[in-house]
This record gives structure tokens, C-alpha cells and sequence, in this order.
């Protein structure tokens, strides 16, 4: 049931039943639903054209399953008061940037594209694999910064309040989330096509470096005397948290919440760094014992 009142009119508070209220746009309906639909044909082809290597289920997965988090994100209650509630803004923002995003990554789209398509379509998608665009997307450092610019651009500046006055440009910000914390975590997260393999070490350095941009971004917003967005002042809201206590908890939540999503992910990377390092000593001692058969540790002889 569609039960989404205009912020002219003033959202009932948020409790109870409006738990279950919802609000459904044509555009992210349509881009919602085309993305499940192409990948679902794309693992389609590649099980008929590659039957004994069929598209692992857990990238479908992950795949359905970040399209699930982005449509509670935009069309649940979520999205009904995240231009009333600033602490709400603020959850779907991370459900987008740092829950759908790496779950977009670990679906690999880019891979399954090369191998579901041929003639003509396979012919853009390699074209755009080598392409210099491409290449620099791809690249680690590149990635990085534009996750750093964009966390607290998109939430420090008056681009915020753009936001919440124009619902254009509040849905492209959604597309650009989504896009930036694709190029972030695809290097967290390995598997899809790349030219450069990141060595667990800078994945997980990755995630630390990221840390401190989620922290000054949700310090900045809760050590705030005041409401920093006009747009908010405008709404008379006569419920709920004050202003500058929204304003709080909403930099709590990117703090606390951000750091915790961002921190859990560095747990199995820890181990699996420690075993790539293992497995790089193994072949070491191998390569070693080759060239030194009577052993590395046997000293010289002494003749009397």
C-alpha cells in the first residue's frame, strides 16, 4: 500500500504502522527491476553456454540480495522519511554505500557480462574492460579517493540540502553511492574482472584508511551546535528528535555504525592475508630447498 505524504504536508511519526508505510517512483522501480532481470538472463547464458561452468549461486545471491537491500532502502519507510528525519537519511545512506554496495561487487556484473554475451554486445563489453577509463576506475588509489571525497562532501556540504529540495538530484546522489561503493569494494572484495590483482594486504588497507573518513564525517555532524541544513528548518517537523539531536544521531549512527560495517569485513581479510603469506613462505622454502638440497640450515664441513 502506497502510503507516502509530500514533506509539505508533514510525515505522522514515525511509529507504529507508518513502520509499514511505502513509497514507489517509476525510475528506481524500472532500474530496479531491469538489473534482476539482465542478470538473471545473463546467468541464463552463461549456463547455456558454458554448462559445465555454470555462474556460481552465491554471486546470484549476493546479487538479488543487494537489489533487496536498495529497494528497502528507497521504497520502505526508510525512504518515505529520509528527507524528515535526518538519523533515517543516514541509515539508508549506509544501506546503500557499505550493505548493497559490497554485495554489487561480490555479484560481479562486469564478469558475467564478458562471459553471458557474444558477437556484437561481447565486443563492447572487452572494449570497455581495456579501456583507458576503465583501467583508471579499476585502480585502487582511484577508488579510494573518490570514497573519501564523496563521504563527507555528500553529507558536510550544502549538497545535502540540494538533496533534500530536489528529488533529482536526491536520487542521482542514490546512483552515486551506489556507483563510488561498487569501485570501493570490488577491490575489497576480489573476483571481479580486473587488470591489477590487490594483494589482500591492500584491501585490508583499504578499509583501515577508510575508517578515519567515516569517523571525521559522523565527529563532524554529532559535535554540531546547530542545524546545518536549511532545508530541515523549512519542515516544522513537531515530533520526533529536536534538530541538532537528529543532526547528532545521524553523525552517531555514520560513527558507530559506519566504522562497525567497515571494521567487520577487515576480520576475514586478516586471515586470509595470513594465509596468502603462509602459503608465499611455503613456496620460498620450496624454491629454497631446490637449490639447496642438502638443506638451508647444514653448516660447512670441517675435515680433520
Amino acid at each position: 500500500m502506497l502510503s507516502y505524504w509530500f514533506a509539505d504536508a508533514g510525515l505522522a511519526p514515525l511509529s507504529g504502522h507508518q513502520f509499514f508505510s511505502s513509497q514507489f517512483d517509476a525510475v528506481p522501480v524500472v532500474l530496479i527491476v531491469g538489473a534482476l532481470a539482465g542478470y538473471l538472463w545473463g546467468v541464463r547464458r552463461v549456463r547455456r553456454r558454458h554448462p559445465r561452468h555454470p555462474w556460481p549461486v552465491l554471486r546470484t545471491v549476493a546479487w538479488v540480495g543487494a537489489l533487496a537491500v536498495t529497494a528497502v532502502a528507497i521504497f520502505s519507510f526508510v525512504g518515505v522519511y529520509d528527507g524528515e528525519l535526518f538519523y533515517d537519511h543516514m541509515v539508508q545512506h549506509l544501506l546503500l554505500i557499505m550493505v548493497a554496495s559490497p554485495l554489487y561487487a561480490l555479484g560481479a556484473p562486469l564478469k558475467l557480462a564478458f562471459w553471458a554475451t557474444d558477437g556484437r554486445a561481447h565486443q563492447l563489453v572487452t572494449r570497455w574492460l581495456r579501456s583507458s577509463l576503465a583501467r583508471v576506475l579499476d585502480h585502487p588509489a582511484v577508488a579510494f579517493v573518490l570514497y573519501a571525497v564523496m563521504i563527507p562532501v555528500t553529507h558536510l556540504t550544502s549538497l545535502y540540502n540540494l538533496t533534500l529540495e530536489n528529488e533529482n538530484i536526491h536520487n542521482a546522489e542514490h546512483l552515486l553511492f551506489l556507483a563510488v561503493g561498487y569501485l570501493f569494494w570490488r577491490q575489497v572484495f576480489t573476483g571481479e574482472f580486473s587488470a591489477r590483482r590487490v594483494y589482500p594486504g591492500l584491501r585490508l588497507a583499504l578499509l583501515a584508511f577508510a575508517i578515519p573518513v567515516d569517523t571525521f564525517t559522523g565527529l563532524s555532524l554529532a559535535s554540531s551546535t546547530h542545524e546545518i541544513f536549511p532545508a530541515y528548518l523549512t519542515m516544522h517537523r513537531t515530533w520526533g528528535p529536536s534538530l541538532v539531536a537528529d543532526l547528532h544521531a545521524g553523525g552517531v549512527i555514520m560513527w558507530v555504525a559506519g566504522d562497525t560495517l567497515m571494521f567487520l569485513p577487515m576480520i576475514p581479510i586478516a586471515l586470509q592475508w595470513m594465509h596468502f603469506e603462509e602459503r608465499r613462505a611455503t613456496r620460498v622454502d620450496r624454491a629454497l630447498d631446490a637449490i639447496l638440497p642438502l638443506g638451508r640450515g647444514a653448516g660447512p664441513t670441517v675435515v680433520d
